[in-house]
């Protein structure tokens, strides 16, 4: 636990969640990083593809720069619509759910965890091509590097936002400095006509790259234009991250992306104009980048200032990953919510962010490096696909988000209107048409691996959705006539009057078959309910009230969202005030799954209660009785013996409880309850 707080450093408390947002400034450096560290290699992106026809067809890289940046003007202010539509965060999943239903927005989440995988992985990958441009000898060890680099972006991200916000502001301004620096210096000498054109490769060099021998053809303009369109990428980071600025978030969201994309737009420009200007060539496997060519003509090779930004440029891309950082676990988070990613995933960790994504990021794109032996070339092709389909479903979900305001009361179709439908609805064609681009042009070079990997993705949605739907047909209070369970069981004489306690978190058949449990060898029961989410406490103690439960609830506040240590406390309290000799009894309500991946897709905290309740045991040398009151998932509904049935419940013929059609929003945030880190092993049940 030391070792774990020196490198993560003390929990922070749930009420301190407002204080870890993010200024704008701060908040450019955590989203913008991936956006604007693409312009390190949008354009030699562009140049080896343009290279097959030749030198002469370099200049065309000029205006397909300008052709994307124009692209990227647009796509920008369709997403600042987005901000201000949906300030709660989500960005494509959230708007192509809500306009254009469940297969487009888990089409767009599903391109979207893509992305982000793919954005760290890239993203490392050329930081470390950067790193061996300036030390040719640290070139073999690519691998080793890039996997270093993930673990130190991950632990930093585990610290929590801000604290990494603090961290990666001064890599991104350093590297924006510099950038802007560079262009501004190459921009003179090209008006002071003191240009020195860097030195081609050797020609057997060229001869290998030559490849259409009929000239440039509108094919290699396309697959140039759709390489370039990595330059993009990055850009819907801050409409998924909204959440993390500090108030009001949608304005300072909004305003961060204009500031990110008006940068990104000079820096891409000015790149491609002076690798024009000074006859840059790039070929494959080279051990140099196109950047680090244009800064050794600029600044002199060997310079301090070429060095700076080689340092810079390495910073930028290595610690681009960030924003995938940032994205992919808040992303993965609104999904999971949802029931279509296991729950473990809207968990927060002692630094208040969402531990388990990031994690599971970390592991996702070390694995790719490993496989594509960190070379940011081989995973381009894979990059842009899910990028500009997260785009088109975004935009035209915009587009029926503006068509539903028509059925407003005392909707007019203003100028303000029609100039939002027409910006969104522009976006989404121009998006459409570079996909299509994409997957036409990079199909053989790996883009079928995300075409394939999508659909494979939403398959495990919903079968993960499907599970939960099960749990929650299982679970649900629907058919039970409320009422005070506890009357029932005066007429037993017999019960002793030792202390039991039952751990419950919201109400349901699972904790409801305990509780009966505990008042029939009992008539001195409490509830206890750590409150790990203030928001499932009161859902709890609303239904308390509602069933007239006379049973005493204890609510046992837990400002680090633990579970193990209040519990404890709170039974030693019971035990102290306590005249029984028999330390305070523990029922603990289990729901029990049929297949083992099953169990992976929920929180086993009662394997943490128990743990917990050991280690007690053992620190104090005294044993408790603890009593696990299991209920199998898909079985028989568990009719209560107290309280009247309405129709049988909702067990089927055959026994099994019938399947839940549709549920209100208090019985989705029952079943969100019923996952948190509290005393349950079950996911999530129905109320």
């Amino acid at each position: 636990m030391n070792i774990r707080r020196i490198i993560l450093g003390q929990p922070l408390a749930t009420n301190q969640a407002i204080h870890q947002r993010l200024s704008k400034a701060k908040a450019l450096a955590v989203f913008s990083s991936d956006a604007l560290s693409s312009s390190t290699y949008a354009t030699e992106a562009i140049l080896l593809v343009l290279i097959a026809a030749g030198t002469g067809a370099l200049g065309v890289s000029w205006w397909i720069a300008l052709g994307i940046a124009a692209l990227m003007i647009v796509v920008a202010f369709s997403y600042f619509q987005t901000i201000h539509a949906y300030p709660n965060g989500g960005g494509a999943y959230i708007v192509s759910k809500d306009n254009l239903g469940i297969i487009p927005g888990l089409t767009a989440a599903s391109a979207l965890l893509i992305d982000y995988v793919l954005t760290v992985a890239v993203s490392v990958s050329a930081g470390t091509a950067a790193l061996s441009s300036a030390f040719p000898e640290l070139a073999p060890y690519r691998v080793h590097a890039a996997l270093l680099i993930v673990a130190f972006i991950t632990v930093m991200n585990l610290r929590g936002v801000k604290e990494s916000g603090t961290f990666f502001s001064i890599p991104t301004y350093m590297f924006i400095i510099g950038m802007l620096f560079m262009i501004g210096v190459g921009f003179i000498r090209v008006l002071t006509g003191t240009v020195t054109p860097v030195p081609p490769p050797a020609p057997e060099v060229l001869a290998e790259e030559l490849k259409f021998t009929g000239g440039l053809t509108l094919f290699l303009v396309l697959r140039a234009f759709a390489a370039g369109c990595t330059a993009l990428t990055g850009i819907e980071a801050i409409s998924n991250g909204i959440p993390a600025f500090k108030p009001p978030e949608s304005r300072n969201a909004g305003q961060t992306l204009m500031v990110m994309v008006a940068l990104l737009c000079t820096m891409f420009i000015g790149t491609t104009f002076l690798a024009n200007q000074y006859q840059v060539v790039a070929v494959h496997h080279s051990d140099t980048t196109v950047l680090s060519r244009i800064a050794g003509a600029v600044f002199g090779e060997g310079s301090v200032l070429f060095f700076y930004m080689q340092f810079s440029t390495l910073l930028i891309l290595s610690l681009a990953a960030n924003t995938a950082y940032a994205d992919f676990p808040r992303l993965a988070a609104i999904i999971s919510r949802d029931r279509y990613l296991p729950r473990q995933l809207t968990n927060l960790g002692d630094r208040l962010v969402f531990s388990n994504g990031i994690i599971t990021l970390a592991v996702l794109a070390s694995i790719l490096i490993v496989l594509f032996d960190a070379r940011e070339h081989n995973l381009l092709p894979l990059y842009a696909v899910g990028v500009f389909l997260s785009f088109t479903l975004s935009q035209f979900g915009m587009v029926v988000h503006w068509l539903k305001e028509r059925k407003l009361p005392n909707f007019k179709p203003n100028l303000g209107w029609r100039l939002h439908i027409g910006i969104n609805g522009f976006g989404a064609i121009c998006t459409f048409v570079v996909m299509i681009v994409l997957m036409v042009t990079k199909f053989v070079e790996g883009a079928w691996i995300v075409m394939l990997a999508i659909p494979v993705l939403m398959a495990g949605f919903i079968s993960i959705h499907r599970h939960y739907e099960t749990v929650a047909a299982s679970l649900t209070l629907d058919g039970i006539e409320p009422g005070p369970i506890s009357d029932r069981y005066q007429v037993y004489t017999d019960r002793n009057h030792t202390r039991v306690v039952v751990l419950m978190n919201s109400l349901n058949r699972c904790s409801l078959q305990a509780l009966e449990y505990a008042l029939r060898i009992s008539d001195n029961v409490r509830v206890c309910a750590i409150e790990v989410e203030p928001e499932g406490v009161e859902r709890l103690q609303k239904r308390w009230q509602d069933w007239q439960l006379k049973i005493p609830l204890d609510i046992v506040p837990s400002s680090y969202r633990e579970i193990g240590r209040p519990l404890i406390q709170y039974l030693h309290t019971l035990d102290e005030e306590s005249d029984e000799c028999i330390p305070t009894v523990v029922v603990l309500p289990e729901f029990v799954v049929s297949h083992w991946w099953e169990r992976l897709l929920h929180n086993q905290t009662s394997v943490a209660i128990r743990a917990a309740l050991y280690h007690d045991q053992i620190t104090r040398g005294r044993g408790r009785p603890v009593i696990d009151v299991p209920y199998r998932i898909g079985d028989k509904l568990y009719e209560p013996l107290a309280l009247p049935v309405r129709n049988g419940g909702l067990n089927g013929k055959n026994g099994k409880p019938k399947a839940v059609k549709e549920e209100t929003g208090e019985e989705q945030a029952a079943v969100d309850a019923a996952d948190t880190p509290a005393p349950s092993d079950t996911p999530a049940s129905q109320q």
